[in-house]
C-alpha cells in the first residue's frame, strides 16, 4: 500500500507540533549535521553515572514521535535514566519522513547510505562526555525501521550497547558479527502486516525499496546462539502474550521474546504511531517500555 505524501504529512503534523521538555542537540558526522532530542530525568541534579536508552523512531517519524509513542520520558523520570531520540534522514522537509539506513530499509536514508551507525556512536560519545553517563549501561530500542536500526547497532556497535529491545522490526542481514555479547529482548505482533512475524515481503509498506524480512524466530535463534544460550527456551503464556526466555552462559546476558497473538504493527502498551489512516492499535496486556527497562536494568555490559 502506498500512502500519498500529503496524506502522510497531515498524519505526522500533530506529532511534529507536540510539545516536549526534551532538548535538541546535534553532532556532525562526515560533514553532515545530525540532530537528536535529549531527555534528562526530572528531579535529578546530575545525570552522572546514569544509564542511557537510545530510542529510534519508526520510518516516516521523528524523535518527538518516538517519545510520544513509547512514553519513555515518563519511565526515565520514574526509574532514573537518560533518553536520546535521534532523528533519521529525510528527503528535504525538516524532521518529516525521516528513515534509517538499516540494511534493506528504508527511504532516503537507504538511498543516501546514511552513516547511522557512525551517527549513533558520535551521539553516545557526546552524551557520555557532556553528561557522564555509565558507559556499561547504554541500551537501544526502536519501532519498525527503528527496530531494524537497533538490530544494526547490536551487530556493528556491540562495544557501545549492552542490550537492545527491538519492537516490530527485522534483522535483515546474513552478516551480523557483534564484537561482544549483546542481550536482546524483542516484541512482535503475530498479525503484523508491515514486518511479518514469520518473515517475507510486507503486505503493507510505505517504502519503495523491495525487501523480504527475516522471521522473528530466525533472528531470536541467531542471538540465542551468539549469546551462548540454552535451547529450547522456557515458555509461558498470559492471555494473548507468549513469553520466551533463554538461559545464557553468562548471567549478565539474556535473550527474551514477547510475541503478541493478533497484534499488528504497534508498540505494546504505547500509543499508535500515526493519528490518521490505517493504524494498528497496541495491546494493553503488557507494556513494552516497562518490560524492556526491567530487562535493561538486569543486563549491563559484563
Amino acid at each position: 500500500m502506498r500512502v500519498p505524501l500529503l496524506a502522510l504529512l497531515v498524519a505526522l503534523a500533530p506529532l511534529a507540533a507536540a510539545q516536549s521538555a526534551d532538548v535538541e542537540r546535534s553532532v556532525v558526522v562526515g560533514g553532515v549535521k545530525r540532530t537528536y532530542l535529549l531527555h534528562l530525568p526530572a528531579g535529578r541534579a546530575s545525570a552522572s553515572g546514569l544509564p542511557l536508552v537510545v530510542v529510534y523512531h519508526g520510518g516516516g517519524g521523528n524523535g518527538r514521535n518516538a517519545a510520544r509513542m513509547s512514553g519513555m520520558d515518563a519511565k526515565a523520570d520514574r526509574a532514573g535514566f537518560v533518553v536520546a531520540y535521534p532523528n533519521g534522514t529525510g528527503p528535504a522537509l525538516a524532521n518529516a519522513l525521516l528513515t534509517w539506513n538499516a540494511w534493506l530499509c528504508c527511504g532516503t536514508a537507504l538511498d543516501r547510505r546514511a552513516d547511522d551507525v557512525g551517527f549513533t556512536r558520535a551521539m553516545v560519545e557526546a552524551i557520555a562526555r557532556d553528561q557522564g553517563i555509565d558507559r556499561r549501561r547504554v541500551y537501544a530500542t526502536g519501532m519498525s525501521n527503528g527496530a531494524m536500526m537497533a538490530y544494526r547497532v547490536a551487530c556493528e556497535a556491540a562495544d557501545v550497547f549492552a542490550a537492545i529491545a527491538p519492537v516490530a522490526g527485522a534483522q535483515d542481514t546474513d552478516d551480523c558479527r557483534p564484537s561482544a555479547p549483546v542481550s536482546v529482548i524483542a516484541f512482535h505482533g503475530t498479525a503484523d502486516h508491515h514486518v511479518k512475524y514469520d518473515g517475507g515481503a510486507p503486505d503493507v509498506s510505505l517504502d519503495r525499496h523491495p525487501r523480504a524480512d527475516k522471521s522473528v524466530a530466525t533472528t531470536i535463534a541467531f542471538w540465542a546462539w551468539r549469546d551462548r544460550c540454552a535451547t529450547p527456551p522456557a515458555r509461558s503464556r498470559n492471555g494473548h502474550v507468549l513469553h520466551e526466555t533463554y538461559t545464557c552462559e553468562s548471567p549478565r546476558t539474556g535473550v527474551e521474546l514477547y510475541a503478541i497473538d493478533g497484534q499488528g504493527h504497534a508498540w505494546p502498551g504505547g500509543t499508535a504511531g500515526l493519528r490518521a489512516g490505517n493504524v494498528d492499535l497496541p495491546t494493553s496486556e503488557i507494556s513494552a517500555t516497562d518490560l524492556m527497562w526491567d530487562f535493561f536494568a538486569r543486563h549491563p555490559k559484563p
